[in-house]
């Protein structure tokens, strides 16, 4: 996309376009899209070879693993597992410690844009549906993002009364996970009928109203470190919107707030809505170059 330019929107703008990107200079370069897919295809291939050649790099699916021998154990799978069981294992502890303090780095729900293997599939639909709206074909549907956590919450007392991980029988990340890892599973079936809902039904619905996974790294999020910094170079185009997953998280941008501003002397922000996940589509589109990452921490080091 040529951001300076044409102020292209992932709607209006062809798929395939989307992975690359034009600076001010005119020089092509990839897009977060493009590095973004390539981290999640990386962590997946390197799933798949550490079991198919005994690689013993990232051994395991995104549920529980081991890099390079230490334990990572997904959060939410933890608390499903507490919930069930009422035990915790000296290396399960071990493996949340870890995945905690990553994403107390890295930003929380970078979980969704840069591991989750669904997050690809989910991103194809997307333009699907952006497609058959625009010829009139389907309806866009929207419901309020909020119910995510009592989605969140209903799973867990699930695991509560039945002794059982419930949620992870239809767990699409984790179906997805194992597939890469172990090979098809008719459970896959599941997965398309997921897809096909955010197709034909409501753009990205499993990740915007049920995945309680990506909402409790939503909660680590808030207090992340690495965010997306704000400056006044904004002239509120609201194209960053447009193409944002969870575009509740960009409401700094609105004009509204800019008397507020002056009057403070605000001239930076960071993003820090939980439901951001640091997939640098605003940076991708914002010809003002008012949206980068930052690190928040930078100062103490």
């Amino acid at each position: 996309m040529d951001k300076y330019n044409n102020r292209e929107t992932i709607k209006k703008s062809s798929f395939f376009s989307t992975f690359f990107d034009t600076t001010r200079d005119g020089k092509r370069i990839f897009s977060y899209r493009t590095k973004r897919w390539v981290v999640v295809i990386a962590v997946h291939l390197l799933f798949f070879l550490s079991f198919f050649i005994d690689l013993q790099m990232l051994e395991g699916t995104l549920n529980g693993s081991r890099f390079l021998g230490f334990h990572m154990i997904d959060l939410y799978t933890t608390m499903q597992l507490f919930l069930a069981t009422h035990e915790l294992p000296v290396n399960v502890i071990i493996g949340i410690t870890t995945i905690v303090l990553v994403y107390l780095l890295l930003g929380g729900r970078s979980y969704c844009a840069w591991v989750c293997p669904y997050g690809i599939l989910s991103e194809i639909g997307e333009k699907l549906h952006n497609t058959l709206v625009s010829k009139k074909i389907i309806k866009e549907r929207k419901f309020d993002h909020r119910v995510r956590h009592i989605f969140w919450a209903i799973f867990l007392v699930l695991s509560l009364t039945s002794g059982y991980l419930v949620f992870e029988t239809f767990n699409v990340v984790g179906i997805l996970s194992r597939m890469i890892v172990y090979g098809w599973s008719l459970a896959f079936f599941w997965v398309v009928v997921v897809f096909a809902i955010e197709v034909f039904y409501s753009r990205r619905a499993w990740c915007t109203y049920i995945c309680p996974i990506g909402t409790t790294y939503g909660y680590i999020g808030k207090i992340s470190a690495l965010r997306v910094e704000w400056n006044d170079n904004c002239d509120h185009c609201m194209v960053c919107s447009d193409v944002c997953f969870e575009n509740q998280v960009l409401e700094i941008t609105k004009a509204k707030y800019d008397k507020q501003r002056e009057e403070k002397g605000i001239t930076r922000e960071y993003i820090t809505g939980a439901d951001c996940t640091l997939c640098g589509r605003c940076i991708d589109v914002c010809h003002a170059d008012a949206l980068k990452f930052d690190f928040r921490l930078k100062s103490l080091v």
